[in-house]
C-alpha cells in the first residue's frame, strides 16, 4: 500500500493527481496544512506498517521527524521525501529526501519533480494532457505564469480554490485519464455557476424609497449575478450589487415597471433602465451596507419538491425565520388566500404570483420541503376532521 502526504495547495495537489494517475485506488492521499504535515508523519510512523510506501511532497519535515524517518529507513521502512522549498534544501543529507530548487535550468514545483521521479521509477507514462497539466502547476507555484502572461495557469488556480480539494482532483483525473490535450474550459462556466450559486444565499432585503431592494457583495460576474438572483427572488423590485473597495454599486433588474436608472441618479450615477450603476456614497453605504449589515441573509426555495409545488390550488407552504408556516391556497369564492399567524385579515389575489410576492416581502419567507408540507397538510386534515 502506499501513502502520499503532500500540501494542501494546487502544486500539493499536482502529487496528488499523478500519485492516483500512477497507482489508483493502491494509494491513500492526505493533503495537508504546512503546520498539519509533522503529525501525520508522527502518526503513519507510529504504525510501523514498513510494507507501506510513504511519500512527502511539497512539504518539509521538521528535525524531529527526521530524525525519526532516518531510524525507520534504517530498519528497511521505504520513505521518500521530494520538495522544491530552498528552506528545505538541508534535508538532502538524508538518503529518503530529494529537494530541488531548478530543473532544467528553470524553477522546480513539486509536482514537476514528482512527475520526473515517477517516470524514472517507471511508475507512469507521460502523456500530451499530463505534461500540460504538470507545466501549468509548475509556472503557477513558481510564478513563472506571470512573466509570461500563462492566464490559464492563474485560471486553474482559481478554479482550484472554489472546489473542495477531492472534488477537484476527481475532475481533473477524469480530464487527464486517456487524454492527449487538457482543457477546463468548461470548467469556467461552472466556475461562474457556482459563484453565482453562492451569492443566491447572501441576498439581503431592504425597503429603501419605497422599493424592495435585493443587496448583494460582489466584485465580479455583475450581469450574469443580477439577472440570476433577479430571477430566483423576483419578488424583489431590483438588485443592488454593493463593492465596497471600489466605492461603487450596480443595479439590476428583470422589471419592466422598475427603471434603475432613475435609482441611480439619486447616487451620482446612471445608465440604462434595466442595469446602472453608481457611486457608492455615503448615504448608499448607510442604506444598502450599514443598515443590511444588521440583518439576516433571504433563504433560498427548496428546488426538488414533489409534493410542495408552487401554484398548486390545493396550496403551498412557506416558512419564516422564526419557523411559523405561511400557506398560500386557492380559495373558489375569493381567490388566492394566505393563512399565518399574525395577519388581521387575509389578504387575497387574483394571481398567484401576487400572493407570493406579499409573503415573501411581508414575511421574508421561503418554499419548505416536502416533509414540512406533508405534516402541515396532515394537520390541517385532522383539524378539519375533528371540527376545530
Amino acid at each position: 500500500m502506499y501513502r502520499l502526504l503532500t500540501h494542501n495547495d494546487l502544486d500539493g495537489l499536482g502529487c496528488g493527481i499523478l500519485a492516483r494517475l500512477a497507482f489508483g485506488k493502491d494509494i491513500e492521499i492526505q493533503y495537508n496544512s504546512v503546520s498539519g504535515l509533522n503529525p501525520q508523519v508522527e502518526a503513519f510512523l507510529k504504525k510501523e506498517h514498513k510494507e507501506d510506501i510513504l511519500w512527502i511532497t511539497d512539504l518539509s519535515v521538521n528535525e524531529k521527524n527526521a530524525e525519526l524517518l532516518d531510524a525507520y529507513a534504517a530498519q528497511g521502512g521505504k520513505v521518500k521525501l521530494i520538495d522544491h522549498h530552498k528552506s528545505a534544501l538541508h534535508l538532502n543529507e538524508h538518503e529518503w529526501a530529494s529537494v530541488q530548487v531548478e530543473e532544467d535550468g528553470k524553477q522546480a514545483s513539486a509536482t514537476s519533480l514528482f512527475y520526473r521521479y515517477l517516470q524514472a521509477e517507471g511508475k507512469i507514462n507521460p502523456t500530451g494532457a499530463v505534461d500540460a497539466f504538470v507545466e501549468l502547476v509548475r509556472q503557477m507555484d513558481t510564478w513563472e505564469w506571470e512573466r509570461n502572461g500563462n492566464m490559464q495557469a492563474k485560471k486553474l488556480n482559481d478554479l482550484f480554490y472554489l472546489y473542495p480539494i477531492e472534488e477537484f482532483e476527481e475532475i481533473l483525473l477524469h480530464k487527464l485519464s486517456g487524454s492527449e490535450t487538457f482543457s477546463f474550459d468548461d470548467l469556467e462556466e461552472k466556475k461562474i455557476e457556482r459563484y453565482i450559486n453562492g451569492k443566491k444565499r447572501e441576498v439581503y432585503q431592504a425597503v429603501i424609497d419605497g422599493y424592495y431592494a435585493g443587496v448583494i457583495h460582489a466584485e465580479s460576474h455583475h450581469s450574469e449575478l443580477g439577472n440570476a438572483v433577479a430571477k430566483e427572488y423576483p419578488h424583489l423590485d431590483y438588485i443592488a450589487i454593493c463593492m465596497v473597495g471600489k466605492k461603487r454599486i450596480s443595479f439590476r433588474t428583470i422589471h419592466d415597471h422598475i427603471d434603475v436608472s432613475e435609482i441611480a441618479k439619486k447616487y451620482d450615477g446612471g445608465g440604462h433602465k434595466k442595469a446602472s450603476g453608481a457611486v457608492l456614497t455615503e448615504e448608499a453605504f448607510r442604506q444598502f451596507v450599514v443598515e443590511t449589515f444588521k440583518t439576516e441573509p433571504l433563504k433560498r426555495d427548496f428546488a426538488h419538491n414533489q409534493s410542495n409545488i408552487k401554484g398548486q390550488e390545493a396550496g403551498c407552504l412557506y416558512q419564516n425565520r422564526s419557523g411559523e408556516p405561511i400557506f398560500i391556497y386557492k380559495d373558489p369564492q375569493k381567490g388566492w388566500a394566505i393563512e399565518a399567524r399574525g395577519l388581521k385579515q387575509s389578504p387575497s389575489f387574483s394571481a398567484f404570483e401576487e400572493a407570493e410576492k406579499f409573503v415573501k416581502r411581508q414575511f421574508q419567507a421561503w418554499l419548505t420541503h416536502d416533509e414540512a408540507y406533508l405534516e402541515y397538510m396532515d394537520k390541517k386534515k385532522k383539524r378539519s376532521e375533528s371540527g376545530l
